[in-house]
């Protein structure tokens, strides 16, 4: 085609900008026929390109677990109605969020607020929550328009062999380009809507971690803070065995001077206060020790130093169920952030498979170009476009089976995960319920077992004191006495410490914020199987 440049540079941008058209060009009302023939024909082959995608053989396979094949179902339609102290304890099982202020102790109260407060290990769980709603809004944005705009301004020297004749060929011209441009892909295969679902999963699982890093920081505060208490009572027992022997050790001395008693009684009687206060001196060193550790989970090394020592029977007990009902693990946080985790696997499954399909997007522009900026402005300098934009695989050597079968794997895994966590908090907190049950059996027994060991003693020391017993009867009564006044000690702290344990085995009160994310566990687990599918 031959064509004639005007001799100037302006000329030739105005030339260039105009555009002589050819005799056959079609008319603007046959070429908009012939855009959307094509357009039509295009998408009403769309269905059929569809058949392309091959993703057989390739699903999740692993299946949740219900609450039924842990022992934990509801009782089936037309089963006995629960006593009335079961449908009691049925109503207390929901706990409350802030069920630390149960136990009726100011100082682990403000201990616990402390460390929710500022405890690193909660601030990097929020961090994670704030990513998870950024990747949501990405997710989200995806399926919405997108509207950029551009400006380009350039000087060039057109090349004297390029593709441009005279008078451009060989002259430095500017050129300058404004531009709209906007983009919508159609989401005809549902890949957008999957990645916001599974964003959605994925941000309330890290709500969940957020709430079990809560709860697991909170009883640890509990925890530690009854070992104190437990250690304090320890420290009294040894402290009265110290002045107790101290006591002992005058009236043998008393003996030994009256020819009563020889060295041996003496020196057996004097070796038992350096072991007294050897014991003293290790508990005051696990005294340090649990200070320093309440003080690293409070987030102030030195907030636990100030502490006044607990005292075990000054601390109330908190009402806790003896039942494990399917719905209590359903509200564990850890369990819910197990299972949408699944939901969000199973989501990122969809996402795979819409890859097989076309991706469909409406594009549009609209702007000015021109060559030579003195005519940027001008009507015949503005330029527009419409129309969408197929894509579709065609051959890719494997890659999005592969993709596919990767997060089948996830979902497989995801699943797996959650069983896990379900059999350890079904394990959890059958363990915690039967230490509850056999230490209130043990305190009494114990009990028991003290009175008469005290009582023992007494007439020993009595016994020995009036001549009638030798001191091995004293010492061997001792023993059996230090040992109950121990147990004892012990048993109260485990009480308190199974007691916070229990609770946090039941959820410590956690309540999912989005409908559905923690419901029961013989409900959620099917439906999750069937999505999983």
């Amino acid at each position: 085609m031959n064509a004639t440049f005007p001799s100037t540079p302006a000329a030739a941008d105005a030339a260039l900008v105009r555009g002589a058209a050819a005799p056959d060009a079609p008319s603007p009302l046959r070429g908009a026929l012939q855009y959307f023939a094509t357009l039509a024909i295009a998408l009403a082959a769309l269905p059929g390109l569809t058949a392309c995608a091959d993703m057989s053989g390739i699903a999740p396979h692993a299946q949740m677990r219900d609450a039924a094949s842990l022992g934990l179902a509801a009782p089936a339609a037309g089963a006995a109605r629960p006593s009335e102290a079961a449908q009691k304890s049925f109503a207390e099982a929901t706990l409350p969020t802030d069920w630390w202020l149960g136990f009726g102790d100011g100082q682990l109260d403000a201990l616990i607020d402390r460390a929710l407060a500022t405890n690193p290990n909660l601030k990097l769980t929020e961090a994670r929550i704030d990513r998870a709603q950024a990747f949501i809004e990405t997710a989200r944005a995806a399926d919405g328009p997108q509207l950029n705009g551009s400006l380009d301004v350039n000087r060039q020297l057109y090349s004297a062999n390029g593709p441009y004749p005279p008078p451009l060929a060989g002259s430095v011209l500017n050129s300058g380009t404004a531009r709209l441009s906007g983009s919508w892909e159609i989401d005809f295969f549902g890949k957008n809507r999957a990645a916001l679902e599974s964003a959605l999963g994925s941000a309330n699982a890290a709500q969940a971690d957020a709430q079990a890093a809560r709860l697991l920081l909170a009883s640890n505060v509990a925890r530690s803070y009854f070992q104190l208490a437990r250690l304090k009572a320890q420290l009294g027992v040894a402290e009265r065995t110290l002045a107790q022997r101290n006591e002992t050790l005058r009236l043998v001395r008393d003996r030994v001077d009256a020819g009563l008693d020889t060295q041996l009684e003496r020196r057996q009687s004097e070796g038992g206060l350096p072991e007294a206060r050897q014991q003293i001196e290790a508990i005051q060193e696990q005294i340090a020790l649990t200070r320093n550790a309440l003080g690293a989970l409070v987030g102030q090394p030195n907030a636990a130093n100030a502490l006044d020592f607990p005292a075990l029977d000054a601390i109330h007990s908190i009402a806790i169920p003896g039942t494990l009902p399917a719905d209590l693990l359903g509200r564990r946080p850890d369990v819910a952030a197990a299972r949408w985790r699944v939901e969000a696997a199973t989501q990122d499954v969809a996402v795979a498979k819409a890859q097989f399909y076309p991706n469909v997007n409406l594009t549009a522009f609209l702007g000015l170009s021109s060559i030579g900026l003195d005519r940027f402005a001008e009507a015949g300098s503005k330029e527009w476009g419409i129309g969408p934009a197929i894509r579709l695989p065609i051959f890719d050597s494997g890659r999005l089976r592969a993709n596919l079968r990767g997060k089948a794997a996830d979902v497989d895994a995801a699943v797996e995960s959650y069983n896990a966590a379900l059999l350890d908090a079904v394990h959890d907190a059958a363990d915690q319920l039967a230490s509850a049950r056999s230490i209130d059996r043990q305190q009494a027994e114990q009990r028991h077992a003290q009175e008469a060991a005290e009582a023992a003693y007494d007439i020993a020391r009595q016994r020995y004191q009036a001549g009638l017993g030798n001191y091995l009867n004293v010492l061997t009564a001792e023993t059996a006495v230090l040992l109950q006044r121990r147990q004892a000690v012990d048993l109260e702290a485990r009480r308190l410490d199974t007691q916070v344990a229990l609770i946090r085995a039941l959820g410590g009160g956690y309540a999912a914020t989005t409908p559905g994310a923690a419901g029961a566990v013989a409900t959620a687990a099917p439906a999750a199987a069937t999505a999983a599918h």
